[in-house]
C-alpha cells in the first residue's frame, strides 16, 4: 500500500474495484489565482462571524489545518502556496496528496474585481513553470466554447503543456469547465457537449500523455452517468462551482457518486464554510453513504452549535436546494 490514500483508491477504481470510501475529496485551495483578495474567503472571530478578507497567513493557517485533519485525499492549491507547503514539510505526517494548479484559463480572471473577462471566450494561459514544480501532480484546465479558433487555442496549448509535463515528471488531471460564453451550446445539449469534446479529446491521447482523472461540471444525472460509464478506466470527478448552501454541498457529493464520478473537488464549497475541517467530515460521510445529504446538514449545524460557532444562514433556509440541476435527483427519504 501508498503512503497517499489517492494512490490506492486510484488503482481499485480503475481496476472495478471500487468500494465503499473508495470516493476521493479534493480541497481546491487553487482559489488565489482566480479572484485576489476576496478570493482567500472570510476571516471569522470566535463565535464564527465573518470580520473581512482573510489574510493570506490566515489561509495559509486554514490549509494547515486540514492537511492536518488528513481526511481530504488531495490538497490543491496555487504553485507558490505548494512550494512554501512543502517547505516547511506540511505533508509529512498526512496521507494527502499534494497537487498544484498548472495553469489558469482567462475564464477563471472573471472573480477579480471589476474584472470583464468572462465577456470574451476564455483564452488558455500558464502562470506555473513546470521546472519548478512543487508536488508531482498538477492540474490543467480547459474550456470549450463552440468557437472554432478559440477551441483550437485551447487544444494546442494544451498539447504543449503535455510535453513539458512529460519532460519534467509532472503528472496531471484534467478539468473541463463548461462554456464561459452564455450562447456557446443550447441548454439541453450542455452537458453532451462537454462529454462529446472530452472523448474527442482523449482519443487521440497514448496512455503516457493521458490525464490521471477528469474534473468535470455536474451537468445532471444523465451525462455524468454518460462520461463515466464510457470508458471505465478513466476516472471521473465532480468540480464544486459557486458556493451555495451546504445542502447542495452533500447533495453534488452524493448524487455524483450515485452516477458514477469517484472524486469531488470542491474550492468555494469548503472555502466560505463556518468551519472547514467540520464540512470535510461530514462531506467525508456523505461520500460513503453514513449520511443522506439533508442529514448531514443537520449534523453540521448541530457540531457548529457545539462549538459555539454561528452559522451564516438558518437551518431551514441550509436545508434548501438552490441549484437547479440537483433538484430533481434529490431522493425523497433525503428531504
Amino acid at each position: 500500500m501508498s503512503k497517499l490514500r489517492y494512490i490506492d483508491k486510484l488503482a481499485r477504481i480503475r481496476k472495478g474495484a471500487y468500494r465503499k470510501g473508495d470516493y476521493m475529496i479534493a480541497d481546491a485551495k487553487d482559489t488565489e489565482v482566480t479572484g485576489g483578495v476576496p478570493a482567500l474567503g472570510l476571516a471569522r472571530d470566535a463565535a464564527g462571524r465573518p470580520t473581512g478578507p482573510r489574510t493570506r497567513p490566515q489561509f495559509l493557517d486554514e490549509v494547515r489545518q486540514i492537511i492536518q485533519q488528513d481526511v481530504v485525499d488531495i490538497m490543491l492549491t496555487a504553485a507558490g502556496t505548494m512550494d512554501l507547503l512543502q517547505t516547511e514539510g506540511a505533508f509529512a505526517n498526512a496521507a494527502v496528496q499534494p497537487a498544484f494548479r498548472g495553469n489558469e484559463t482567462t475564464c477563471v480572471w472573471g472573480n477579480l474585481r471589476g474584472a470583464a473577462h468572462n465577456l470574451y471566450p476564455s483564452r488558455p494561459y500558464r502562470g506555473a513553470d513546470l521546472e519548478f514544480a512543487p508536488a508531482n501532480l498538477c492540474l490543467y484546465s480547459l474550456t470549450f466554447n463552440n468557437d472554432t479558433e478559440a477551441d483550437t487555442r485551447a487544444l494546442e496549448a494544451y498539447a504543449a503543456f503535455r510535453r513539458e509535463a512529460r519532460a519534467a515528471g509532472v503528472q496531471h488531471f484534467l478539468e473541463v469547465f463548461n462554456p464561459n460564453m452564455p450562447d456557446a451550446v443550447a441548454p439541453e445539449h450542455l452537458g453532451a457537449f462537454v462529454n462529446d469534446n472530452i472523448i474527442r479529446l482523449l482519443a487521440s491521447l497514448t496512455r503516457a500523455e493521458r490525464p490521471e482523472f477528469l474534473k468535470v461540471a455536474y451537468n445532471g444525472p444523465e451525462a455524468m452517468a454518460e462520461l463515466a460509464a464510457h470508458d471505465p478506466s478513466m476516472v471521473v470527478g465532480v468540480l464544486g462551482g459557486a458556493g451555495a448552501t451546504h445542502r447542495d454541498t452533500f447533495e453534488l457529493v452524493a448524487q455524483s457518486e450515485r452516477h458514477g464520478a469517484r472524486l469531488a473537488l470542491f474550492g468555494r464549497k469548503i472555502n466560505q464554510a463556518e468551519h472547514q475541517t467540520t464540512l470535510i467530515s461530514w462531506m467525508r460521510r456523505v461520500a460513503d453513504g453514513d449520511v443522506t445529504p439533508a442529514e448531514a446538514v443537520r449534523g453540521y449545524h448541530g457540531d457548529l452549535a457545539k462549538a459555539g460557532l454561528t452559522p451564516d444562514r438558518a437551518l431551514e433556509e441550509d436545508l434548501a436546494i438552490t441549484a437547479d440541476v440537483l433538484r430533481f435527483d434529490a431522493l425523497e427519504d433525503a428531504v
